[in-house]
C-alpha cells in the first residue's frame, strides 16, 4: 500500500521553484518551434507529441534504473488527468506563438481559480465571498491581457485561457492521485497515456523536424519531466494552497527567458494584467491556507 510522503514545506517550496523554472523553459522552446526560429513553423499538436515522447523516455529511464515499487493503478483518474493535461499543454504551446511568454504564463495562473470554481460541482465544496473576490480579481487581470481590439494577441490570450481551464481541472485529479499513488508511478502512466493521445493528434499535422527542432522537442520533454517530478513531489509534501504561490516565480522566469532570447520586454498592459492576476491568485492561496488551518 502506498504511504504518503512526510510533510516538508521547505522542500516543497524549493521543488516548486525549480518546477517553475523548468516549466517556463518548455514554453520558451515551444515558442521557438512554433514561430519558425529553428526551422519550419511546427504545429502545437506536434510540439506536444515531442513533449510527451521525450518526457516518457526520461521517466522510463529513471524507472528502469531505480525499479520502484508500483501500487494499484486508478486508471479512470489517470486517463482523465492525462487527457486534460495534453489539451492544456497543447493550447499553451499554441498560445506561446502569439503572445509574450509573460502574458501566457500570467494567464496560466488562473489554474487555481478555475480549480476552485470546478471544485464546487465536482467536489461539492462551498466557496465564500473572499475566494469569489479573488477569482473575480484574477479574471479581471486576464481580461486586460486579452487586449481587446488586437486580433493576434486576443486570439493567443484566449488559447492561454483555454489552457488554464483544462489545467485547472487537471489539478483536482492530480491531488486525488498524489494521495493514492507514488509520484513516479503517476508521472510514468500520465506520460504514457499522454503520448498515445498526442501521437494520434500529431499524425494529422506532421512535418519532419530539423535536427535543431528534434533537440528542442527533446529539451521540452526533459524539462517537462523534471517540472512534473518536482511539482508532484511538492504536492505530496505540502498542501496545494501552500505550494501554488511559489509557482508564480514562473512569470519571472518566463519574462527573463523571453527578454534574453527574443528581446521581448513586458509592456504596461502585460505588467498590469499580470499583477492583477497574481494579486487574485495570491489572495486565493492565502484564503485556502486560512481555511485549512481551521480544519
Amino acid at each position: 500500500m502506498f504511504e504518503p510522503r512526510a510533510q516538508n514545506p521547505a522542500m516543497a517550496a524549493s521543488l516548486t521553484l525549480l518546477a517553475a523554472s523548468f516549466a517556463a523553459g518548455t514554453t520558451l522552446m515551444a515558442k521557438a518551434l512554433g514561430t519558425g526560429v529553428l526551422g519550419p513553423e511546427m504545429p502545437a499538436l506536434q510540439i506536444s507529441f515531442g513533449r510527451f515522447l521525450f518526457a516518457l523516455m526520461t521517466i522510463g529511464t529513471f524507472v528502469v534504473l531505480t525499479r520502484p515499487r508500483f501500487t494499484r493503478v486508478h486508471l479512470p483518474l489517470h486517463v482523465g488527468r492525462s487527457a486534460l493535461g495534453w489539451g492544456g499543454v497543447t493550447l499553451m504551446f499554441a498560445a506561446a506563438a502569439f503572445i509574450p511568454l509573460s502574458d501566457a504564463t500570467a494567464i496560466s495562473f488562473l489554474n487555481p481559480v478555475f480549480a476552485m470554481m470546478l471544485a464546487i460541482p465536482l467536489l461539492g465544496e462551498k466557496v465564500g465571498p473572499v475566494r469569489w473576490s479573488a477569482a473575480i480579481i484574477a479574471l479581471l487581470g486576464a481580461a486586460i491581457l486579452t487586449r481587446p481590439g488586437d486580433g493576434a494577441l486576443e486570439f493567443g490570450a484566449f488559447l492561454a485561457l483555454g489552457s488554464a481551464l483544462l489545467l485547472g481541472t487537471e489539478v483536482i485529479l492530480i491531488k486525488r492521485l498524489s494521495g493514492r499513488e507514488a509520484p513516479v508511478q503517476i508521472l510514468l502512466i500520465n506520460n504514457a497515456i499522454g503520448l498515445c493521445i498526442a501521437s494520434v493528434a500529431a499524425s494529422f499535422v506532421w512535418i519532419w523536424p530539423t535536427p535543431a527542432q528534434w533537440a528542442a522537442m527533446a529539451g521540452i520533454g526533459i524539462l517537462m519531466a523534471g517540472a512534473q517530478a518536482c511539482f508532484v513531489n511538492a504536492m505530496a509534501r505540502a498542501d496545494a494552497s501552500f505550494v501554488a504561490p511559489f509557482f508564480y516565480a514562473a512569470l519571472v522566469f518566463a519574462a527573463l527567458y523571453d527578454w534574453a532570447v527574443f528581446g521581448v520586454v513586458p509592456d504596461a498592459v502585460s505588467a498590469s494584467g499580470a499583477g492583477i492576476i497574481l494579486g487574485g491568485a495570491a489572495l486565493l492561496a492565502w484564503r485556502e491556507a486560512a481555511l485549512r488551518r481551521k480544519t
